[in-house]
């Protein structure tokens, strides 16, 4: 397995130019399933997730288009691509994707894909819509949390459909797909997503009540309403879809991705850094803006750039995570390695999922003072971390163990990075050019 060896004690200075939003663009693809035709979407980020969300598109019939499946080891339809295309060697990105739907031939998201990213349960939605039936494997639970898919089949059961679960997997069918009141019991974002691609092909009127407000939410129905939906009330807790007969195909550009943006703020922080951030979400990051400015770091925004200009010193805040519009669960990992270092004592409530800190053991291993107590990291700052071996657990826990090797004293050596390969989009070339001295060292 690839590991990144970094060290520290750069500060981080210059431009960084933020990349389309990954949890956007999953479900933009999966919603090219509800119309036939060419589908175009830009400022797509080249991600291990977006491959392996191309491949199961292929794999239901669809083709794709520039992005070129750039591995094809491995066999059966449904391989997944190597963990890090080779992207990057000697020539531009092409951040457009075609993705052609006349053509959709199958129905069911294998194990094999849904057991390696999530998201693939977001197949469900458009294919219950547009063919009026559905097998998705059941995705179980992951490194982070069990994320299960029961509110997803309550809404669709409501919907009409019929829901058998055998083997593993969840076959829905819904000869007559209607309109129905759901009340989610929790906020869930990809539940919120599955309902509304169902519900935008369906006969009459759905209504959601405790919907996720998350900003991509918000991009995917704007995707919908240019395909012909009807849709009113996303980004809001009650969302309205009066379903339509039929949808045509359409283009669009993908919403910048804020928890990149976000982790780009935290490493200039950090380092005491003075970093640009182009094609920044600012109007999405408003809450850890907040707990930023809390902690001495200046911002200062301009033509849609954000600069971020960080303390001598942090000092420590106290966060929560919330759903939208509260700090986000995907950058406490990275928050908390700003506070290992932040002058004073900061307590991180964790209330999304419950095994979001397993990055804690690791920055221990740097030197961080952190104690954990059921859903509660009480973290005391001190002056510095020194580097050492580290393992990734998940995608937000690698991006703060790279956070902090960018300041801790010494080498710090990364390992299990294919976990950031899955929603950074070249972070490593980010962040050398703004002076890190961080390098990828291929598995043998």
């Amino acid at each position: 397995m690839d590991k990144f060896l970094i060290r520290g004690g750069k500060r981080l200075k210059g431009e960084v130019t933020i990349s389309g939003a990954k949890n956007a663009a999953l479900p933009l693809m999966t919603a090219t399933l509800l119309a036939a035709g060419t589908h175009t979407l830009t400022n797509i980020p080249h991600l291990r997730d977006i491959y392996t969300m191309q491949r199961l598109l292929e794999h239901l019939g669809a083709t794709c288009e520039p992005i070129p499946l750039l591995c094809k080891e491995g066999r059966g339809e449904v391989d997944l691509p190597h963990p890090h295309p080779p992207l990057t060697k000697g020539r531009e990105l092409n951040n457009s994707l075609e993705i052609s739907t006349d053509n959709i031939r199958g129905d069911d998201a294998p194990y094999d894909v849904v057991k390696t990213m999530r998201a693939s349960v977001l197949v469900m939605g458009p294919l219950v819509g547009r063919l009026r039936h559905a097998r998705v494997s059941l995705p179980g639970g992951c490194a982070i949390g069990a994320r299960p898919i029961d509110l997803h089949l309550k809404a669709l059961h409501a919907m009409g459909a019929e829901i058998v679960l055998h083997d593993g997997l969840v076959e829905v069918k819904a000869p007559k797909l209607h309109g129905a009141h759901v009340s989610l019991d929790k906020v869930t974002v990809t539940g919120t997503e599955n309902i509304m691609m169902a519900a935008v092909l369906a006969e009459g009127t759905t209504i959601i009540e405790n919907a996720a407000r998350e900003p991509e939410i918000v991009d995917l129905a704007n995707y919908l309403f240019s395909m012909g939906a009807i849709i009113e009330g996303a980004g809001t807790d009650r969302i309205i879809i009066e379903g339509v007969r039929e949808l045509r195909p359409a283009a669009h550009t993908v919403i910048s991705d804020r928890i990149e943006a976000a982790t780009f703020m935290i490493g200039a922080a950090l380092t005491g850094g003075d970093v640009t951030i182009k094609n920044a979400p600012i109007h999405n990051l408003e809450t850890v803006v907040g707990r930023l400015k809390e902690a001495g770091v200046k911002f200062e925004e301009a033509h849609g750039n954000l600069r971020v200009t960080g303390p001598q010193r942090p000092v420590s805040v106290d966060v929560t995570t919330a759903p939208h519009p509260g700090f986000a669960t995907d950058i406490q990992a990275q928050f908390m390695a700003l506070m290992t270092v932040s002058e004073g004592t900061s307590i991180i409530t964790e209330t999304i999922f419950e095994n979001r800190f397993m990055h804690v053991p690791e920055l221990g291993r740097m030197g961080a003072r952190i104690a954990v107590e059921g859903p509660t990291a009480v973290v005391k700052g001190k002056k510095e971390l020194v580097g050492a071996q580290v393992m990734a657990t998940d995608l937000r826990a690698s991006a703060s163990l790279v956070l902090a090797g960018l300041v801790a004293k010494g080498e710090t050596e990364v390992d299990r990075i294919y976990h950031l390969d899955r929603g950074y989009e070249k972070i490593e070339e980010k962040l050398r050019a703004l002076g890190a001295d961080i390098e990828r060292i291929p598995s043998e």
